[in-house]
């Protein structure tokens, strides 16, 4: 298929279509126009939407089927940079054949912005941001996969557009609609997780860049750019140019501060969302780096243990440390009188497995265990959970984490990881990537939003400056 090739969006027109959508201009929905209703016949126009999405390949690989798997939701454009080389890809193309392609999202929101309801963001962390941007510049619908942006800024600057544009938002961390989170919140609500003073999480070792045979701490060298691609200077974004390497594309990016979050920002999202959202941690005020194995500023640590201090926020809500450990030794210590006597008087503790979170109240009369995603949680001694059960008992969500965001998009729900509660668990990440770039101590203002007597730790709030054709993105909310 011939890839369409027009100039990406200016300034003015950015501004224009970003203005019309804010003073209330008349856009008309794209699945209520003539000109796409052939395509999903199987819905009338007024039940499907239709998607744009930036993204084919990678994680997206199980978005897009995520998203339009009740039919009410159809790909109408795929953007990625590159359609024969991303990791995945080829699943979606076979699927939709016939969606037009296109190797830059402001040309293909350009081209085809009156056919596209919401938008799918499937790509690198640094350049979540500005296609979000762009699309709900345009009032569009934004799905985002995790984390939500790169920096701690872009991360209050889309809440923020958020309000002002009064599009459905969604960050792809897929447990938030779960029945795990459903029976997280009954057991808030309930009153079973009151007073929780300490929670450890964890996440065993997996990524490339904690492998030691791996490791490097300086920039890889330049390599010829595969015949496939379309653009480096576009898979840059708004960050600075490096010249390529395989490391980074297609998938190994995520390892480097420049580019990706690690393992806090990709798997933090899974495993600290719960306690973060339902127990209203907020922004911390101190970040501690404990242990980060073979530190350097090229990728992050090899091992990473972070200790986080949350302040009260109210009765029942004491202030709470957060131990993240990711690698080596993550795993916390678990007190026997937590376990099961067996018949042998002796005692099992549970397994705690590769990833989760172990939440430990001020009276040590009992843990909460959970995993990561959607699991549901546990509550140990077993005879705790037993005698606790019709709060414990996990209920079905009505949609998947994908439906609901389609549906919400129809007006028939509402999302549960809107950027409003999405954008502050992602700052509490970027905090953690900070203290894993400069390996100090930290102390944080959450009111005031900036580190206290630290220059160098503000200045990564908003991270390095943006390339002059991305800039004006970050000055519209």
């Amino acid at each position: 298929m011939s890839t369409p090739v027009t100039r990406p969006s200016s300034r003015r027109d950015f501004l224009r279509k970003s203005a019309a959508a804010t003073f209330g201009f008349t856009f008309l929905p794209a699945y209520l126009t003539a000109a796409r209703a052939v395509r999903n016949p199987a819905l009338p126009p007024s039940r499907r939407i239709n998607l744009g999405c930036i993204g084919v390949g990678g994680r997206a690989a199980g978005a897009i089927p995520s998203l339009t798997s009740d039919g009410h939701a159809v790909p109408a454009a795929f953007c990625d940079v590159d359609f024969e080389g991303s990791r995945k890809i080829a699943g979606n193309l076979e699927t939709w054949p016939d969606v037009a392609r296109f190797q830059d999202f402001r040309v293909m929101l350009d081209k085809m912005g009156k056919d596209i309801d919401a938008v799918s963001v499937v790509i690198p962390d640094h350049n979540h941001f500005v296609a979000a941007m762009h699309a709900m510049a345009m009032g569009k619908h934004v799905y985002v996969e995790k984390p939500l942006t790169h920096t701690f800024a872009e991360a209050e600057m889309l809440m923020r557009a958020e309000k002002k544009f009064k599009v459905v938002t969604q960050m792809g961390n897929q447990g938030h609609t779960s029945s795990g989170a459903a029976q997280f919140q009954q057991m808030v609500a309930a009153g079973l997780t009151r007073d929780v003073v300490k929670i450890d999480a964890w996440k065993e070792p997996s990524l490339w860049f904690m492998q030691p045979n791996k490791r490097i701490s300086a920039l890889p060298p330049e390599e010829n750019l595969p015949a496939t691609f379309s653009s480096w200077d576009l898979w840059c974004g708004p960050k600075a140019i490096r010249p390529f390497n395989s490391l980074y594309h297609p998938f190994g990016w995520r390892a480097f501060h420049h580019f990706g979050s690690g393992m806090f920002g990709d798997w933090g999202c899974h495993i600290i969302d719960f306690v973060h959202h339902y127990l209203q941690l907020g922004l911390p005020t101190t970040i501690s780096p404990v242990r980060l194995d073979d530190h350097n500023r090229i990728i992050f640590p090899q091992t990473s243990h972070i200790r986080f201090g949350f302040t009260v926020r109210g009765p029942g809500l004491p202030a709470v440390e957060l131990m993240w450990k990711a690698g080596a030794d993550c795993h916390p210590a678990l007190a026997e009188k937590y376990g099961d006597v067996q018949e042998d008087k002796s005692v099992k503790l549970p397994a705690l497995g590769e990833a989760g979170t172990l939440l430990h109240r001020k009276q040590g009369d009992y843990v909460i265990l959970r995993g990561h995603h959607g699991d549901a949680s546990r509550i140990y001694p077993r005879q705790v959970m037993l005698e606790k059960w019709e709060a414990i008992k996990a209920p079905k969500p009505d949609y998947t984490h994908g439906t609901s965001f389609i549906h919400a998009c129809l007006g028939n729900t509402k999302t549960t990881s809107p950027f409003s509660v999405a954008g502050e668990l992602t700052q509490v990440l970027n905090l953690g990537m900070i203290a894993e770039f400069l390996n100090v101590e930290l102390q944080f203002d959450p009111a005031k939003k900036r580190f206290v007597g630290n220059d160098e730790a503000n200045a990564l709030l908003e991270g390095t400056k943006p390339r002059a054709e991305w800039a004006h993105y970050y000055t519209l909310a």
